[in-house]
């Protein structure tokens, strides 16, 4: 699996510790098999890494856009990981995530309204590696430094994706 981690320095030798415990699919080395969307969101001086996961002999769980989903991250947003794969394979959850997780806690959203949420925007996929094993399976191809990063596709994305969150908020209150 060709694989591709965007960030400011060379990586040719991941450590999977370095990483939040409480990111979406908690402590691990993170990459996309989408190379678009690693050298879109590369900002100005950026480095994009590529790799190749050999998958031979690795647990690799793989979720959809769904409750699964969400109930992973929700818990993995605590620092709560109760999955014990070597890599994860998913949706990246959208930035409104933080604030809908508090909105539920607090009682104001329920579950399927907050899932109706996490749903708006477009789909990016992120791998997640979680052990050792797996980061002894991925092997650095290259690096390529991103000159000039493309601000207008990204303003594009954030502009389409207010508008969509938007008209899904006034859905849920019952304005549309």
């Amino acid at each position: 699996m060709k694989l591709y981690h965007t960030g400011n320095t060379e990586i040719r030798d991941p450590n999977i510790r370095r990483g939040r415990k409480n990111a979406d699919f908690g402590q691990g080395f993170y990459l996309s098999p989408d190379m678009e969307f690693a050298y879109r969101w590369a900002g100005k001086d950026a480095i994009v890494n590529e790799y190749d996961l050999v998958e031979s002999g690795l647990y690799i769980h793989r979720f959809r856009r769904d409750e699964e989903w969400f109930e992973y991250i929700f818990n993995n947003r605590r620092a709560n990981d109760s999955l014990s794969a070597d890599v994860v394979i998913g949706p990246i959850a959208n930035d409104t995530i933080f604030e809908t997780f508090g909105i539920i806690s607090s009682g104001f959203l329920k579950t399927e309204d907050a899932m109706k949420l996490l749903l708006v925007g477009p789909v990016y996929t992120q791998v997640a590696i979680k052990t050792e094993k797996a980061a002894k399976q991925l092997r650095w191809d290259r690096s390529v430094r991103i000159e000039k990063a493309d601000r207008d596709l990204k303003k594009a994305d954030l502009e389409n994706y207010q508008a969509d969150f938007a008209r899904a908020v006034r859905e849920i209150v019952g304005e549309e």
